[in-house]
C-alpha cells in the first residue's frame, strides 16, 4: 500500500501541505480533490518523490521514498499537471526514450511502447511531433509515458484535462481497467471524475484533509440526500401541501410551479407521503425521485473560503 504520515511542505513562511495522513490500498482508486490553491499537486509531488517533504514520511509497499527512491519510483507511473512533454521529439521518439529511462530493452521495450500506445489511442500520431498535437493528444501522450514499465501506481494529476467526453471517458475506462491490480491515485477539480472512477474521494483544502470516504459516503453529507424532487408537466400550487407533510424540513420551489424539492428532516424519508400527497390531488406528475445528494454540495461546504 502507499502510507502518508503527517506529510507537510512549506514554502518560506507558506505551509502548502499541512500534517497530511492517509492510506491507498491496491485495487484503489483515490479521487484527490480540493479547490485551486489547496495542495494537491505538491502533495503529488512530494508522492512521486519528486519534492522532498518539510517533514512526514511517504512509503510505498514498505519503501520509504526518501530513502529508497531509484525502488520506489520504479514501481510508480507519474503523470504530471500539465503532461508536459519536448515539443520537437516525435510520439515515438518520445515514447522510446521513456522507455530508455525505465531500462525496458530488447522485445519487450518494443512491445511495451505499442502496447501503451494502443490504450491511449496513439497509433494514428506516432510519427508526429509533439508540439503539432491537440491539447488532449498530449494529454494521451503523458499517459503512455505512465504505463510504459507496467507500475504498481499510478499518480495522476488531471489526467482527462483537454479531453472530449468521448475521450474523457476512454481514459476513466481505462483507468478502471487499470485499477483492477494497481494503486491510482487522481488529482482533479473535475467532480464528476470522482463519481465516475473512484472507489474513494479525499477533500484538502489549506493543504489538510477535511473529508474522506466513498463518493456515496460524501455525497450522503449534502443537503440534497434523500430529498425529493418532483417535475409537473404544468404548474400547481403544491409548496404548502409539501411543507405540511410529517418529516418536511423545507419546500424549495421553481420553474413557475413545475418543479419542487422538498428537503426532509435528518434521517426521515419523505418519498411516499410526497407521493400520496401527488395522487390525493391529481397533480400532472412528470417526473419523481429521490437525490442520492451533491459532491458539489459537499465540496461547497468543506472548501469555501478556506483557499
Amino acid at each position: 500500500m502507499i502510507e502518508v504520515e503527517r506529510l507537510t511542505r512549506r514554502f518560506g513562511d507558506f505551509t502548502a501541505v499541512d500534517d497530511l495522513s492517509f492510506e491507498v490500498r491496491p485495487g484503489e482508486v483515490l479521487g484527490f480533490l480540493g479547490p485551486n490553491g489547496a495542495g494537491k499537486s505538491t502533495t503529488m509531488k512530494m508522492l512521486t518523490g519528486f519534492l522532498p517533504p518539510t517533514s512526514g514520511r511517504v512509503s510505498l509497499f514498505g519503501l520509504d521514498i526518501a530513502r529508497q527512491p531509484l525502488a520506489v519510483k520504479q514501481r510508480l507511473g507519474y503523470l504530471p499537471e500539465g503532461a508536459p512533454a519536448w515539443s520537437d521529439m516525435t510520439v515515438l521518439g518520445f515514447l522510446k526514450f521513456i522507455a530508455d529511462v525505465r531500462g525496458l530493452k530488447g522485445k519487450n521495450r518494443s512491445q511495451r511502447i505499442m502496447h501503451a500506445a494502443a490504450l491511449t489511442g496513439l497509433e494514428p500520431v506516432l510519427k508526429q511531433n509533439i508540439g503539432t498535437l491537440s491539447k488532449g493528444f498530449k494529454r494521451r501522450v503523458g499517459l503512455a509515458q505512465t504505463l510504459l514499465h507496467d507500475p504498481d501506481v499510478l499518480i495522476l494529476d488531471e489526467p482527462t484535462d483537454g479531453l472530449d467526453p468521448n475521450q474523457k471517458q476512454q481514459v476513466r475506462d481505462l483507468i478502471s481497467q487499470l485499477a483492477e491490480d494497481k494503486i491510482v491515485i487522481i488529482s482533479t477539480h473535475i467532480l464528476e471524475e470522482v463519481s465516475a472512477v473512484c472507489s474513494r474521494a479525499m477533500i484538502i483544502a489549506a493543504g489538510r484533509k477535511v473529508a474522506d470516504g466513498t463518493p456515496a459516503e460524501l455525497e450522503a453529507r449534502s443537503r440534497y440526500h434523500q430529498a425529493v424532487s418532483v417535475q409537473f408537466s404544468e404548474p400547481v400550487q403544491a409548496a404548502s401541501v409539501f411543507a405540511g407533510l410529517p418529516g418536511v424540513m423545507e419546500v424549495d420551489e421553481y420553474d413557475g410551479g413545475r418543479g419542487y424539492r422538498i428537503f426532509p428532516e435528518e434521517k426521515t424519508s419523505v418519498f411516499h407521503a410526497v407521493n400520496t400527497a401527488i395522487e390525493t390531488h391529481h397533480w400532472p406528475l412528470d417526473t419523481l425521485h429521490i437525490e442520492r445528494g451533491r459532491l458539489e454540495d459537499v465540496f461547497r461546504q468543506l472548501t469555501e473560503g478556506k483557499s
